[in-house]
């Protein structure tokens, strides 16, 4: 276990999460944002992706576990993510639809700075939203984040307005640079 909330654990993704992975990411609905719901290749490249991002930065998106059920109903971490032409730490989220609008994101999402903040030292956190995804851009507000920034971003086959929310790190972590 990375980290724990109220109502939530977070741990890194297995191969084991396969199936519940793929409840996220073939829905079209949750992949709004990316355009498209995945097939199978697509899910598998996106957890060996995980798997690669622990081994090389230590971080990545985790597997959000629902306390008393044991179900991954979502993912959510930090991933190290160009922006534009900028490295920067990332907030990402992905949540079964079946579970949104129960505040797991947020929950979840404040954890990933508060662990980014206290334990990694970062100076600031961000999270990159497609412009019109308006459920994001809403648990990024309630993370403490503003926008910053809006552009382009090319993937997918097209182009999709962003919008940078980020947030600095006010604590004074003696670790942050």
């Amino acid at each position: 276990m990375i980290l724990e909330t109220q109502r939530l654990y977070l741990r890194e993704m297995r191969q084991s999460d396969f199936p519940a992975l793929c409840e996220i990411l073939q829905d079209a609905d949750v992949m709004y944002a990316y355009g498209h719901a995945f097939d199978d290749a697509e899910a598998q490249g996106w957890l060996d992706k995980q798997f690669e991002r622990y081994r090389e930065t230590g971080v990545g998106l985790w597997a959000a576990i629902l306390k008393g059920t044991d179900e991954m109903i979502g993912q959510c971490g930090l991933i190290v993510q160009d922006c534009d032409g900028e490295q920067v730490l990332e907030i990402g989220y992905l949540f079964q639809k079946a579970h949104w609008h129960r505040g797991y994101a947020t929950e979840a999402a404040m954890a990933c700075k508060r662990y980014a903040f206290d334990v990694l030292g970062a100076p600031e956190v961000c999270s990159i939203i497609r412009e019109g995804n308006i459920a994001s851009q809403n648990v990024a507000r309630r993370n403490g984040m503003a926008a910053r920034k809006r552009y382009i971003k090319h993937g997918y086959g097209m182009d999709m307005p962003h919008l940078v929310f980020s947030v600095k790190n006010e604590g004074g972590n003696p670790c942050a640079s």
